[in-house]
């Protein structure tokens, strides 16, 4: 019931404040401090290679969206979309993603197969600085290897909006308690990390849907429909 474009759009957002240390430089100048220093230094996204891993419909414009800042476009999915070889894009191998993004996102379900696709033994694989984007699902990135990927410098940075034990915390206000969990205190303090509390799906136009769709389904359930005769069924 959401937006696609909004998901895509923060996954582009995400990758541009790690790349270019807007959380650093905002809070820099906001403090008068106008330096400029390596600790800001970012690098073009043009002419580099970018892997979208989960080609559905919000990977799709990812696709498209990424496709207009001039990059080698790759990708993976199991079911390879006409629209993104249009763009340009060349699906191939998990293995020759890992060796040749500088970029990956991270759009896919969160299925038994794709659990911890980003994990220790993934590490070595992975091209040397490459930055992670997840806007899907918590899941798909095993903690314990990011930290380590990016502690080793493998993992050069990361953009999350999904954390793989968000539940207890995400949609809370936790600013005047104590977090238990000691590996998101670990992400939270490190710079490398830009992180949103699954907001990525957050728009005016992403709620309006919501909205609409939600007194519509009532709508249609009040007027006797049921089952797969709903609009709106995902039966």
């Amino acid at each position: 019931a959401y937006s696609p474009y909004a998901v895509a759009e923060h996954a582009i957002s995400l990758l541009m404040a790690v790349n270019r240390k807007i959380h650093i430089a905002s809070v820099r100048v906001k403090m008068a401090n106008f330096s400029l220093d390596s600790g800001l230094l970012g690098m073009d996204i043009h002419g580099k290679t970018v892997a979208v891993m989960g080609t559905g419909k919000i990977g799709q414009i990812l696709c498209k969206i990424i496709s207009g800042f001039g990059v080698n476009l790759l990708a993976y999915d199991v079911f390879e979309s006409d629209e993104v070889k249009n763009l340009g894009g060349t699906y191939v191998s998990k293995e020759e993603i890992y060796k040749q993004a500088d970029v990956i996102f991270l759009m896919m379900p969160l299925l038994p197969a794709t659990t911890h696709t980003i994990n220790e033994d993934v590490l070595p694989m992975l091209k040397k600085g490459v930055i992670l984007i997840n806007t899907s699902r918590g899941g798909l990135i095993d903690t314990n290897a990011l930290i380590s990927g990016l502690h080793s410098g493998i993992i050069g940075g990361c953009g999350l909006d999904v954390y793989e034990n968000e539940g207890e915390y995400f949609f809370q206000d936790y600013s005047s308690k104590s977090i238990k969990d000691e590996r998101l205190v670990a992400m939270l303090g490190n710079n490398r990390i830009v992180m949103t509390a699954h907001q990525a799906f957050f728009t005016k136009e992403a709620i309006d849907k919501i909205v609409s769709t939600t007194v519509e389904n009532f709508y249609n359930f009040a007027s006797g429909l049921r089952g797969s005769d709903l609009p709106n069924s995902v039966c």
